[in-house]
């Protein structure tokens, strides 16, 4: 039994290129420190803000993701995905540094958007630098690898958020600064430079049959990027009106609410990879991501569990919601690179963040606004709803396809 389940996990881990794991380490360095996000409505209400103001900070952020998502997918197109990830690692990290000393209302709204829009470029770059450094048969194992050691970050990073911030909320946005500067620095170390020239002659060494047309022309993809977005808007509760949840309505403190959040990165680490092993090729893509979607709208309706401890609704909630994760998003990122080339990827991954960003503006603002008019209980039922119809969603593109 325990020689079979390690080959199970070794199998998994094969066939992945030095890059790939490089990557990764890059990923890991610069999202442990990932603690502003995962905090701000509740650094917002500490501040004396109420919740929909808080909301909105986290709405603001995502607009200028979309800004940086579109700009991002540009320049990595034009100028390379290598030096577009540093830059924006490394100035991202200054911004957040500069976040953490505002003090008004409308300084943190402004600080924040121009924070996202750098930060969130980043993106685009980073999904064409797994395409390039992963082949077609790997790709999947590949962009799981990056996330398994982007939620390791996470983990540890809301972990030590949680306490950083019942010290003092300002050291959330040093540790995320520091961290992010470090990454973009090590990324400049570790992997070697790809030019542009570089990171476009691959299509002719790869056995690519993906449709070289514009991603604004490429209806299945647009469909599937709303389809997206619903999916997404319901996801992001878990950055914004989750965390509230746990702290007015199940008496959780910052430390608790860390531990929870880090509790979902660590069931990514331990087995998504051997989850996407198994799961690579016995199913269509866009079934996977049904069935992850209906799981996850399962995982919200659990908080309204009449258990006595808020703790064990909380952890019961966020058990079924990452599985739902892991079995939904991998597939998501592999679907929408195998309709991209090596040309036009850039622009496919930045409308792919373009529309994460956007139900990041559309769920936080929504979310909390329902929460504080109707209650959490009802806010829970509507998410349910929305995945089921996110879920039908991805039935009608398969079967047109």
């Amino acid at each position: 039994m325990i020689r079979s389940t390690l080959r199970l996990y070794r199998h998994a881990y094969s066939g992945l290129t030095k890059r790939i794991w490089l990557l990764s380490v890059v990923m890991f360095i610069n999202r442990i420190g990932t603690m502003v996000l995962a905090f701000m409505t509740l650094y917002c209400s500490h501040l004396g803000y109420t919740l929909q103001q808080g909301g909105l900070v986290v709405a603001i952020y995502g607009i200028g993701s979309v800004t940086g998502a579109f700009i991002g997918g540009k320049i990595s197109d034009k100028f390379g995905f290598y030096y577009t990830q540093f830059a924006a690692l490394f100035f991202g990290g200054i911004l957040f540094i500069l976040l953490g000393q505002m003090n008004t209302y409308l300084s943190i709204c402004i600080c924040t958007f121009f924070l996202s829009t750098v930060n969130e470029s980043f993106r685009p770059a980073n999904a064409t630098a797994i395409a390039h450094y992963s082949s077609k048969e790997n790709r999947t194992q590949s962009f799981s690898l990056v996330r398994l050691a982007i939620n390791l970050g996470f983990s540890a990073g809301t972990a030590i958020g949680g306490v950083l911030a019942s010290i003092n909320y300002k050291l959330l946005f040093w540790a995320d600064g520091v961290t992010s500067m470090s990454a973009g620095i090590l990324l400049l170390i570790i992997l070697p430079k790809v030019s542009l020239a570089q990171q476009h002659a691959i299509v002719f060494s790869k056995n690519i049959s993906a449709p070289k047309i514009s991603p604004y022309r490429d209806k299945k993809f647009l469909y599937f990027l709303f389809f997206v977005v619903l999916f997404a808007v319901c996801f992001f509760q878990l950055f914004t009106t989750v965390p509230i949840f746990f702290k007015q309505e199940l008496s959780l403190n910052e430390f608790h609410i860390g531990v929870v959040m880090a509790y979902n990165g660590i069931l990514i680490a331990l087995f998504e990879m051997v989850l996407v092993f198994k799961l690579e090729g016995k199913r269509a893509y866009l079934v996977l991501m049904r069935y992850g979607t209906i799981l996850m709208g399962i995982s919200f309706l659990l908080l309204n569990l009449p258990l006595a401890s808020g703790f064990a609704i909380a952890m019961i909630a966020l058990t079924v919601l990452t599985v739902a994760e892991m079995i939904s998003m991998p597939f998501m990122n592999s679907y929408y690179i195998s309709r991209s080339s090596e040309q036009s990827r850039g622009q496919y991954a930045g409308l792919y963040t373009m529309a994460w960003s956007a139900a990041q503006v559309i769920g936080s603002t929504t979310g909390t606004a329902i929460a504080d008019r109707f209650g959490f209980a009802n806010l829970w039922l509507i998410i349910f709803f929305v995945c089921l119809l996110a879920a039908s969603g991805y039935y009608w593109l398969q079967r047109r396809s």
